[in-house]
């Protein structure tokens, strides 16, 4: 996704407007005017988007603001369309002018210009964080980043070490040019949670084709969805961005296709490299079945973890988007314990789940359950990390 500000236009509906493009495979769609929810009659630019997509930070001199240029946001709603644009409040606007905003790909630090927040002079580089729907007071990055002079637009890569920035560059006193910079982030100043990226393919398990897919990921504890992208329905690529301090449940779904889940422990990962993942999803038909990843249990417990939900709320909307598909949830173990233990716990988990399904409102006509024990490995239990991956649930189209 491409959003930048163009001028004069002929749909133009301000001065400067915003304009969004979208890319599938090698091509660049038409760009569109961003609409009058986002634009306005006066100057609109400096567009800055989140990493999956789903929310525009811009610039804007559109009355209504604390000052003269302001900084605003919109986001992308469910039937895709931008939300009308909102004034990101009196805690960062001014009086004067902010600006030059950019949204790091973590999506919890928005960087900005001001002229009139407590500063060095001119215009300098800010910061804020997000905490939950809320911005931080404005920080200062400090010297030698700010000086006395107009300071501009700075970008922090994706794991928060390296900045980009640049400076004007004086010739007898006036502005001649503009610098580009590269620096190291001051530890002080680097992210507290480290961010890096997971990528891939999404495909069809039985043709190989390539698939347009949603692909979601989740903080299991709080069931927030965290990022929301579409991979490219030319190549079937996604990427998403994972920020340490969650446990992430990542979500591929497709109509016509069971879902997938794969689990992210990134509470305090002891390896932080980016990620590639590719995704192979299975056509509905009788017999496919799919591992429920995101499921959790107490050790020899059939009370279901609330961070469970994430998963669950997943087979609903799998329900829901097809329905005329009926599914068993198998309960399986490992071979820790006797057989007949095994097989009662297999039974109380399967049951457990299908009792949330029904709790929910699904019809109990679409559901069965039925425990399997440790009759049905995936792996050998020859190891604790087999072990875990025969612990499971798992449904199966009837």
């Amino acid at each position: 996704t491409l959003v930048f500000a163009a001028c004069n236009r002929p749909d133009v509906i301000g001065g400067c407007d915003i304009y969004i493009s979208y890319k599938e495979g090698e091509t660049w769609s038409e760009p569109l005017n961003m609409g009058r929810d986002v634009n306005s009659g006066s100057w609109d630019s400096e567009p800055s988007i989140s990493a999956d997509g789903r929310i525009l930070y811009f610039c804007s001199e559109r009355p209504g603001g604390y000052g003269g240029y302001d900084l605003w946001y919109s986001r992308l709603m469910q039937n895709s369309t931008w939300s009308k644009a909102q004034n990101l409040g009196p805690d960062i606007n001014t009086k004067g002018n902010e600006n030059n905003p950019f949204i790091h790909a973590n999506g919890n630090t928005l960087y900005f210009c001001s002229n009139t927040l407590p500063g060095m002079g001119g215009y300098d580089v800010f910061y804020t964080k997000k905490k939950g729907n809320e911005w931080s007071y404005p920080k200062n990055l400090g010297y030698p980043l700010n000086t006395a002079d107009n300071d501009g637009t700075l970008f922090v890569t994706v794991d928060g070490l390296k900045g980009y920035y640049y400076i004007y560059e004086k010739k007898d006193g006036l502005k001649s040019s503009s610098l580009l910079y590269e620096f190291d982030i001051p530890k002080e100043l680097q992210e507290e949670d480290k961010s890096t990226f997971a990528k891939g393919t999404v495909y069809d398990a039985v043709t190989k084709n390539k698939l347009s897919a949603k692909v979601e990921l989740v903080d299991i504890k709080t069931n927030q969805i965290k990022q929301q992208v579409g991979s490219d329905p030319v190549t079937g690529g996604y990427m998403l961005v994972l920020t340490e301090g969650c446990e992430y449940s990542l979500n591929v779904s497709k109509e016509g296709y069971l879902f997938s889940s794969s689990f992210f422990d990134y509470k305090n990962p002891t390896v932080f490299n980016p990620l590639t993942l590719d995704i192979a999803l299975t056509p509905i038909k009788a017999g496919a079945s799919v591992v429920l990843n995101n499921i959790f249990f107490a050790n020899n417990s059939y009370e279901l973890e609330e961070k469970s939900t994430t998963e669950i709320e997943s087979i609903v909307a799998f329900l829901n988007l097809n329905p005329s598909v009926s599914i068993e949830l198998g309960g399986h173990t490992d071979d820790v314990g006797s057989d007949p233990a095994n097989m009662d716990l297999s039974q109380k988990r399967a049951k457990a789940v299908y009792d949330y399904l029904i709790n929910v409102g699904v019809e109990a006509k679409r559901l069965k359950f039925k425990g399997y024990g440790e009759t049905k490995p995936m792996v050998p239990n020859s190891s604790e990390e087999n072990r875990a991956k025969n612990r499971r649930i798992e449904f199966k189209v009837l």
